[in-house]
C-alpha cells in the first residue's frame, strides 16, 4: 500500500506514533487531502501542525509551509526530521541559510526528497524562488499564522497580503490557512484575502478550562512575582515584558533572588536565545522572561505559570501567549500585572504611525483595558471578543478566573442599561464608547463639540455617575448582546435585536459592580533599598542582642567582628527576622556562602527571640535588589577570571579604575568571591600583602582611612582597597 493510500489513522500511527486524533484534525487532514480549501481556527495547543504536516506526508510532492517566525521554522523542522531517517524530508528556506545551504535545500526538492518546506513570506516573494518553485510538484500550501494577512489581526504583517497572487504564480494548488485566534472580523479578512470565501471552516472552541485568568494592580509587581515563583518553586513559567530593557532586569532580579531564570529578546544573538530555549525545555532552568512583541514558539506542555508583568498590546496577543500555559491539561496560572499607566505607554508606540493603523491599534488596546478592568468573568469576556458564547454558571471552567471565583457586587441595572441603549440610538448609532460616555458624563472634549453634543437630552443624563461607572455598564451591555461593535468603522455601538427588544420592553438585568485600579500607578517599588522593602522599624533590643551574637563568632572565629556581619547587615536583621537560611540570603551583604558559613547561630536566636516575644514577622516578603551598576558587574567578573588588568577593564567599559574598585567591592559584598591575586602580585610584593592582610586581620574596622593613618600613607588608597577586597573575598565569604 502506498503513503498515499493509507488512512489518516493509519498513517498517523505509521509517521508519528499517536493512536488517535484531537478534536477536528482527522476531519481537517481529510478536507485538505480531497483537495478542498480548508481553514482552522484553533487555540494554542490544540494541535495546528498535524493538520499539515500529516497530509504533506501523505501526499505527492511538496507541501509549503508559510511562516513568519524564523526560530519556529527550526524547531518544526527538527521536529520532522525526528520522526524520519531522511534529514531531506523537511527544510526551511530563510534569510538565516547560506548559499551552499540553499543550493542543498533546491537539490533536495528538484528530486523530490522534501515533503514540508517551511518558508517565510518574504522569502517566497523572491522572483527567483517563484522561478524555481514552479518546477517543484507543490501538493498543497499552508499559511501558518494566517491572521498575520489582517490589520486587525494582532500580528499584521503586509507581506501576507500578497501570498494569494503569489501562490497563483506557483501552482493551482489546494490552500490551508491556520491561526490560534481570529475574530469573526480578522477570519472574514483572512478568507476575503485569501479568496477562500467557500474554504471548509473548523472553528475549535477557544476555551481552555485548565487555565486560570488573573488581573492584578501593578502594585510591587516584582515582589509578588518572586513570592510567587517561590511558592511554585520547580514549576516551570513564562514572564512577558514590554520592552527589551525590562526582560533583562527582570531575569536579573529573579536570578538575584535564587531563581532559574534567563532572558529570551530578539535584541539577544541567536546563538544565546536558542540555548535559553533548550535550557528552558530541558528544565535547566525554571522561568524564561521574554518581550511580548517576539513570539518564541516554544513548544512545552507543562508550562504552569504565564505571567505578564506588562500586559498585551491586543487580547489576540494575550491570549495567545497564555495559551502557552498548561496545554498538556494540567494547572496553568495566567497573571496580569495592570495600571494604566502601562496603556498609555502602549498608546505612545502608535504616535507617527498611519491615522487608521492608530485607529485600529487604539481600538486593539482598549479591548485589553475592558479585560483588565472588568469585573465580569473574565472567560466569558474573552469568549465573547472571539465570537463564542460561554455559560459563565454551569460552562466549563466557569470558575477560574479571580472575578467569579471572588465576585464583585451585583446591583439592579436596567435604568442603567436603557439609558446608555437609548443614548446610542439617539445619537444615530454612529458613535463608540468613549463619545457616549462623555455625553452622559457631561464631560467637554473635540468630539463633542463638533456634534453639539451640549445640546442633546442625553448631556450630563448620567444620574451623576463617572466615566468608570458608564464604561462598566457599556462593557457589560455589549457582552450580553445589547449591543455590537462595528470593527470596520473603529468600534462604533449599534444596537443588537436584543437591544431593540429590550427598548420596546425593559426588564430586570443585573450589574456588576467594576473594579477600581484608579490608584495604581504603575511604579515598581521592589526595586529599592532593602531596607524600605517591608518589615517595619529596627528592634534595638534585638540588634543589640544580635551585635554580641557577633561578638561571640569573633572570638570563635579568630575573625574581626565586620568579617563576620556588617553593622548595616544586623540592623536589616532586626528588621525582617530572618529565621531561614535563605530568608538570611535575602539581608544585603550577606552571600549564600557567607549565610553558611556564619549564620546558623543568628538566625537559631532570631528564632529564639521571636518566639519568647510573641513577635508577629512582616507578612512582606524579602526582596534582593539588584545591586547599581550591575550591567557592568557580569562583564568585570568575567574579565577578572580572564586574569585581565584591571586598568584595561576600566578602559573597555569607559570607567576608571577607582570605579571598578567601586563595582568590585559591591560584588564582594553580595557574596561573590573574586580572586585579584594576578593584579596584586604585580602591584605589591609578598611581605607588604601579607602586613596588610594582617592589619585587616586585627582591625576593629575596614575603614580605608584608618588603614591610611595606620600605614602613614606607605601604600595607596587603590592598594589598600584591593588587598581588602582580597582579605573579605578570602576570609568572609
Amino acid at each position: 500500500m502506498t503513503t498515499a493510500e493509507l488512512e489518516p489513522k493509519e498513517a498517523l500511527r505509521k509517521f508519528f506514533g499517536f493512536d488517535g486524533f484531537k478534536g477536528d484534525q482527522e476531519a481537517i487532514i481529510k478536507s485538505l487531502l480531497e483537495g478542498n480549501d480548508t481553514f482552522v481556527i484553533m487555540p494554542t495547543g490544540g494541535g495546528k501542525s498535524l493538520c499539515y504536516q500529516l497530509p504533506a506526508l501523505m501526499s505527492e510532492g511538496t507541501a509549503i509551509v508559510v511562516s513568519p517566525l524564523i526560530a519556529l521554522m527550526k524547531n518544526q523542522v527538527d521536529a520532522i526530521r525526528g520522526f524520519s531517517e531522511d534529514d531531506g524530508i523537511a527544510h526551511f528556506l530563510n534569510s538565516s541559510l547560506t548559499k551552499k545551504e540553499v543550493m542543498r535545500v533546491k537539490e533536495d526538492l528538484s528530486i523530490g526528497r522534501t515533503k514540508l518546506l517551511y518558508v517565510a513570506p518574504e522569502s517566497l516573494t523572491k522572483q527567483e524562488n517563484i522561478d524555481f518553485l514552479r518546477t517543484v510538484g507543490i501538493s498543497f500550501v499552508a499559511i501558518d499564522e494566517a491572521h498575520c494577512i489582517s490589520e486587525w489581526g494582532h500580528d499584521f504583517r503586509p507581506e501576507y497580503r500578497r501570498l494569494k497572487a503569489i501562490i497563483g504564480e506557483i501552482s493551482d494548488v489546494p490552500i490551508i490557512a491556520l491561526t490560534a485566534t481570529a475574530t469573526p472580523k480578522v477570519q472574514q479578512d483572512i478568507q476575503k484575502n485569501l479568496g477562500m470565501s467557500d474554504a471548509r471552516l473548523y472553528k475549535s472552541s477557544f476555551n481552555r478550562p485548565n487555565l486560570y485568568y488573573e488581573v492584578r494592580p501593578k502594585k510591587d509587581a516584582m515582589r509578588q512575582i518572586i513570592q510567587y515563583i517561590r511558592e511554585n518553586e520547580g514549576k516551570s513559567g513564562i514572564i512577558y515584558c514590554l520592552s527589551r530593557k525590562k526582560v533583562e532586569e527582570t531575569a536579573q532580579m529573579l536570578q538575584v533572588n535564587g531563581i532559574k531564570a534567563l532572558p529570551y529578546h530578539a535584541g539577544m544573538d541567536a546563538s544565546h536565545r536558542s540555548k535559553a530555549q533548550d535550557q528552558f525545555l530541558m528544565q535547566d532552568i525554571d522561568v524564561i522572561v521574554a518581550t511580548i512583541a517576539f513570539g518564541m514558539g516554544i513548544d512545552k506542555p507543562d508550562v504552569r505559570f504565564v505571567i505578564h508583568y506588562d500586559m498585551s498590546k491586543s487580547l489576540e496577543s494575550y491570549y495567545q501567549e497564555t495559551g502557552r500555559a498548561g496545554r498538556d491539561g494540567g494547572e496553568g496560572n495566567c497573571i496580569a500585572f495592570y495600571s494604566y499607566k502601562d496603556i498609555e505607554k502602549l498608546a505612545k508606540f502608535l504616535q507617527g504611525k498611519p491615522v487608521a493603523e492608530q485607529e485600529v491599534g487604539m481600538q486593539l488596546i482598549q479591548e485589553v483595558v475592558a479585560y483588565a478592568e472588568t469585573s465580569m468573568s473574565r472567560r466569558k469576556f474573552l469568549l465573547h471578543y472571539f465570537g463564542e458564547e460561554f455559560d459563565e454558571v454551569n460552562g466549563d471552567g466557569a470558575d477560574m478566573d479571580d472575578n467569579s471565583r471572588y465576585p464583585k457586587e451585583r446591583f439592579e441595572g436596567s435604568e442603567y442599561v436603557q439609558l446608555f441603549l437609548e443614548a446610542v440610538k439617539g445619537t444615530g448609532e454612529m458613535h463608540k464608547t468613549r463619545y457616549l460616555v462623555d455625553v452622559l458624563c457631561g464631560k467637554e472634549s473635540s468630539e463633542v463639540k463638533t456634534y453639539k453634543a451640549e445640546d442633546s437630552e442625553f448631556w450630563n443624563a448620567g444620574f451623576g455617575k463617572g466615566e468608570k461607572f458608564w464604561n462598566a455598564v457599556s462593557r457589560q451591555v455589549i457582552v450580553n448582546d445589547f449591543l455590537s461593535k462595528e470593527i470596520e468603522s473603529y468600534g462604533v455601538l449599534k444596537l443588537t435585536r436584543k437591544g431593540r427588544d429590550f427598548l420596546q420592553k425593559p426588564y430586570s438585568v443585573t450589574l456588576i459592580k467594576e473594579r477600581d485600579f484608579s490608584d495604581v500607578d504603575g511604579k515598581d517599588t521592589t526595586v529599592s533599598n532593602n531596607r524600605q522593602n517591608g518589615g517595619g522599624a529596627m528592634d534595638q533590643s534585638l540588634l543589640r542582642m544580635l551585635k554580641d551574637e557577633r561578638k561571640k563568632a569573633s572570638k570563635l572565629k579568630g575573625l574581626p567582628p565586620y568579617v563576620i556581619f556588617q553593622d548595616s547587615s544586623l540592623e536589616e536583621m532586626a528588621t525582617h527576622y530572618p529565621i531561614t537560611i535563605d530568608e538570611l540570603t535575602m539581608i544585603s551583604g550577606v552571600g549564600r556562602g557567607k549565610a553558611l558559613k556564619f549564620g546558623q547561630p543568628f538566625i537559631s536566636l532570631v528564632k529564639r527571640y521571636v518566639e519568647d516575644n510573641d513577635i508577629e514577622r512582616p507578612h512582606e516578603m524579602l526582596v534582593k535588589t539588584v545591586v547599581k551598576k550591575s550591567g557592568a558587574k557580569v562583564h568585570i567578573i568575567q574579565n577578572i577570571d580572564r586574569k585581565l588588568p584591571l586598568d584595561d577593564i576600566a578602559n573597555a567599559i569607559g570607567k576608571g579604575l577607582p570605579d571598578v574598585i567601586d563595582e568590585i567591592e559591591t560584588i564582594v559584598a553580595s557574596g561573590t568571591k573574586v580572586n585579584l591575586d594576578y593584579y596584586l602580585d604585580d602591584i605589591l610584593d609578598e611581605d607588604s600583602q601579607a602586613e596588610i592582610f594582617e592589619y585587616f586581620m586585627e582591625a576593629e574596622s575596614d575603614d580605608i582611612a584608618e588603614a591610611m593613618d595606620e600605614f602613614d600613607n606607605d601604600f595607596t588608597e587603590e592598594e589598600l582597597r584591593l588587598m581588602r577586597i582580597k582579605f573579605m573575598s578570602e576570609v568572609a565569604n
